[in-house]
């Protein structure tokens, strides 16, 4: 059962559902969808939009012969195809709707992270319905999330949403690929999420999206972290929003943890990517996970990868090779090469100053713990 108060909600609707047949967006499976998001409304419920399809909706105004669409028609695509999402979605409702493009730099960047919350808090507060996408124009392989699954888990984590709902071309997570296996039976509840879980997902599914089951296992990962519930269902059908509207779930629902990651900590695990990697001896491994202390210089012994100040790392053990967590580096790489396992108070005089006035390599606040080592 899903629980009944929740009040915020990041609906994630695949491009599958946007344009079934990659000729333009259609009403076929949208209009149930609709529906959903102005009966959410009436209920003093807010919605978050996350609408993939931008390339999918804009593929028919392209005449190509390329079996593999190139990147830049394909940005070209998203160019032409999120103006026709944007006037489809608009033209379902009676209420004000806001396009929200985003990219993984955006949402990398504390600053930038913060503006996109208070922006979709603004438009929430005024009864504006936000749609959010990824900015495909632009977006790069170093600066694109990759998949909408994952975006709403990160826009949910930034919203503080009480719910994640994933409408997809399946409805749920099975025991094996229901396409080819008819003993596979659905998982309806999922209450934490292990390397087992992740060995049920298969490939994509859908001809026009670039998700499957993995990655929306992932978004789950993400938004649970934060205690929010996730839900993967079945966007074909009709009867999945009635379903969700009467507090049932009719498809896969990860239970959100009962005690949420800190924000920032949450933003360090799921969102910034590592650019490099720490690795530290067993003392330094002891001092980190069993006494919750910050990473001293003093216990690294080798620094790989080239990282800036404030970029986010792997602090991994030198002996075990294992991961240990992952934070944010006060100092680039070079600084580390400099004042790799020296003491503290040696810093200024290697390195000729203290950068940010703290010795701490790593401070305990913006790193986390990795669980799985």
């Amino acid at each position: 059962m899903l629980k009944p108060s929740w009040r915020r909600v990041v609906l994630k609707v695949g491009s599958a559902l946007i344009a079934p047949d990659q000729d333009g967006c259609s009403e076929r499976y949208l209009r149930p969808i609709a529906e959903f998001i102005q009966q959410c409304r009436q209920l003093n419920r807010e919605v978050i939009l996350v609408s993939s399809g931008s390339v999918a909706a804009g593929r028919h105004h392209f005449q190509f012969q390329h079996q593999r669409v190139p990147i830049a028609l394909k940005r070209a695509m998203a160019a032409v195809g999120q103006t026709e999402m944007m006037n489809f979605w608009s033209r379902c409702f009676d209420f004000p709707c806001a396009q929200v493009l985003l990219t993984h730099g955006d949402l990398s960047d504390r600053v930038r992270h913060i503006n996109v919350k208070n922006t979709l808090k603004r438009l929430l507060d005024h009864g504006v319905l936000p749609i959010v996408n990824e900015n495909d124009t632009i977006a790069t392989d170093e600066l694109k999330v990759g998949d909408n699954d994952n975006l709403a888990a990160m826009v949910a984590s930034v919203v503080q949403a009480d719910a994640l709902i994933i409408c997809s071309d399946v409805n749920g997570l099975y025991t094996a690929d229901p396409n080819k296996d008819p003993a596979a039976k659905l998982i309806p509840e999922v209450r934490q999420i292990t390397p087992e879980i992740y060995a049920l997902a298969g490939g994509a599914s859908s001809r026009v999206g670039t998700g499957g089951m993995r990655t929306k296992i992932e978004a789950a990962e993400k938004a649970t972290a934060q205690g929010v519930d996730t839900l993967i269902v079945d966007g074909h059908q009709a009867t999945t929003f009635q379903c969700l509207l009467a507090g049932n779930n009719p498809g896969t629902i990860f239970y959100g943890q009962k005690i949420p990651l800190p924000a920032k900590k949450h933003w360090v695990r799921h969102t910034l990517r590592a650019k490099g990697e720490i690795w530290v001896d067993d003392g330094c491994v002891d001092a980190l996970c069993q006494h919750g202390a910050s990473l001293l210089s003093s216990g690294i012994v080798r620094v790989k990868g080239d990282f800036a100040p404030g970029d986010a790392v792997i602090v991994r053990c030198s002996v075990s090779k294992r991961s240990i967590a992952k934070g944010v580096s006060r100092f680039s790489a070079s600084q580390l090469f400099s004042i790799k396992g020296q003491h503290s108070e040696k810093i200024a005089s290697c390195l000729g100053f203290c950068p940010n006035g703290s010795n701490a390599v790593i401070h305990r606040s913006e790193m986390m713990l990795l669980e799985k080592l």
